[in-house]
């Protein structure tokens, strides 16, 4: 690892102004908690009511965009040198995609998500519970969200590994839009609002989930300490964790990934075998499936204009929103993995091991919980709707499991582990925005990998602090996705731009060689 030779090396714009940004928005919190949640939910009304069809729009366009690229010509790029063999197996590459971004929230929704679906008016006018409860998470997590990731990755992966450009960051992505203008404020403006997004997307992540495992520790050791002080001990402790993990480099970050597989899926094997709903959560599952597959195109273009149930705004444009903003490091991370994989490879390959195992999870972990109430073995219903406690809700669905306690802390070191990856992969992108250029094989110093590390976790700590709600959360990545979708469409031009311009210059190199080839013989 490389050591910083000077000052200049470091983007100090990038670096210094998220830190201050930051550091007032944790103040603002601290201080004023309850004026802050009034601000963010009114403007959360604002981007996802007034602009709402934006973000539909965006998505599946994305998603059918990222079909065309795999099934053309574009599909054969590699991502590196023509010849280049992939550097990781499929299981190893597989498994850090996975794990880089919102697995441990995936883990978290997986369990009790159809429960909020099944209290809401709209699900009841579409036919009930069993028809669409299990529906909408399959969709709301699968394809087009990958579909973000997948596109991005490839647009970086190019960017990095074909190109070789010493500019990690999302403005180098445009330059084909650019040009010139990359290197003035065009490219500073995109690259904050890349770094805020980024900031946005972990506050987010961080902030919804870690309460579960705070309430966990709590159920384990059965003490009545507040889960908000818990969940910041939490998150501090991890953040050592993942601290530690992080400065082991892509060596660490691997092997944490593969661990974190086998807890998850030794997890959903254990549920399917041993919980008694196997048929139901199989039956269900693939009745929902087939139901979202019928009904893809409806899903990702109802927009409710007379705004009858705000159905779409509460959720679709949320999640759409979500995975927008952790596009600025997911992708980048995924593509810097995917060196000697076609562009193919890399978005077939990683609807088949990302959706595939999100797509599992959520089949497994909440079709086991909603047998339960459909057989009326538990009221899993009507405990959420008189507390609104999402998280002591799912401790009481693992209570209903053999072997309870041990399946409290397998769900609480695998939501660890998950973290530790997801954190990696973002606190290594984010170290990488704070210079203007790094050498091939070039990681960043570990004192601004530490900083980074610090920096993510100041944000959830504050929005923990001030019991933020979960609509309030969600508006932290409404809002932060509206420019970055923009961006997200630049780059994906930009790659559609520069892709074709190398397959040009591959097939001219291919014909000059032949040509030379055809001299020789003759």
């Amino acid at each position: 690892m490389e050591k910083i030779k000077s000052g200049k090396k470091i983007d100090w714009m990038i670096t210094l102004v998220p830190l201050g940004v930051v550091v007032a928005l944790c103040v603002l919190f601290f201080i004023l908690p309850e004026q802050s949640n009034a601000v963010l939910s009114q403007i959360r009304f604002f981007f996802g009511d007034t602009f709402g069809t934006y973000y539909l729009i965006i998505g599946l366009g994305i998603f059918l965009l990222s079909l065309f690229i795999a099934g053309s010509k574009y599909g054969n790029i590699v991502l590196g040198k023509p010849d280049e063999k992939p550097k990781y197996s499929f299981f190893a590459w597989g498994s850090m995609m996975f794990t880089c971004g919102l697995a441990a929230d995936i883990l978290f929704y997986s369990f009790a998500e159809w429960i909020m679906y099944a209290t809401d008016p709209h699900v009841e006018e579409m036919g009930g519970m069993q028809e669409w409860a299990g529906v909408f998470p399959l969709f709301h997590w699968s394809f087009i969200p990958w579909g973000f990731y997948l596109v991005l990755a490839v647009a970086f992966g190019f960017m990095l590994h074909v190109r070789r450009c010493k500019r990690q960051k999302y403005s180098e992505a445009c330059r084909p839009i650019l040009g010139k203008h990359t290197d003035g404020w065009a490219g500073r403006i995109i690259d904050l609002l890349a770094v805020f997004a980024l900031l946005a997307g972990t506050a987010t992540t961080f902030s919804v989930a870690t309460p579960l495992m705070a309430s966990i520790f709590n159920d384990l050791f059965g003490v009545e300490i507040s889960r908000t002080v818990v969940t910041i001990v939490i998150l501090l402790i991890t953040c050592f964790v993942y601290t530690y993990s992080l400065l082991h480099g892509f060596k660490g970050i691997s092997l944490l990934a593969k661990v974190c597989i086998y807890l998850f899926f030794g997890l959903l094997l254990f549920v399917l075998l041993f919980s008694g709903q196997a048929r139901y959560i199989i039956d269900t599952g693939v009745e929902s499936f087939g139901r979202m597959m019928q009904n893809f195109i409806g899903l990702s273009t109802y927009t409710d204009p007379t705004r009858s149930n705000n159905f779409p705004q509460n959720w679709t444009i949320y999640y759409w929103a979500y995975w927008m903003v952790w596009c600025v490091a997911a992708p980048f991370f995924i593509g810097s993995i995917s060196r000697g994989r076609t562009v193919r490879q890399t978005i077939l390959g990683g609807y088949g091991f990302g959706v595939g195992s999100t797509i599992v999870s959520f089949i497994v972990l909440g079709n086991y919980s909603m047998g339960l109430q459909v057989e009326e073995k538990a009221d899993f219903i009507a405990e959420y709707l008189e507390t609104g406690d999402l998280y002591e809700m799912i401790v009481s669905m693992i209570h209903q499991m053999p072997c309870a306690p041990l399946i409290l802390v397998l769900v609480l070191v695998t939501m660890i582990a998950f973290y530790a990856t997801s954190f990696d992969s973002i606190a290594l992108t984010a170290s990488c925005y704070s210079y203007h250029k790094l050498e091939e094989d070039e990681t960043p110093h570990k004192g601004i990998q530490l900083m980074w590390c610090i920096l993510l976790i100041l944000l959830p700590i504050a929005l923990v602090f001030a019991e933020s709600s979960m609509s309030n959360l969600q508006s932290v990545s409404i809002v932060a996705a509206f420019p970055i979708a923009i961006v997200i469409v630049m780059i994906t031009i930009s790659f559609l731009i520069d892709g074709k311009k190398y397959m040009g210059e591959l097939a001219g190199l291919h014909d000059k060689k032949t040509e030379i080839s055809e001299g020789k013989n003759e």
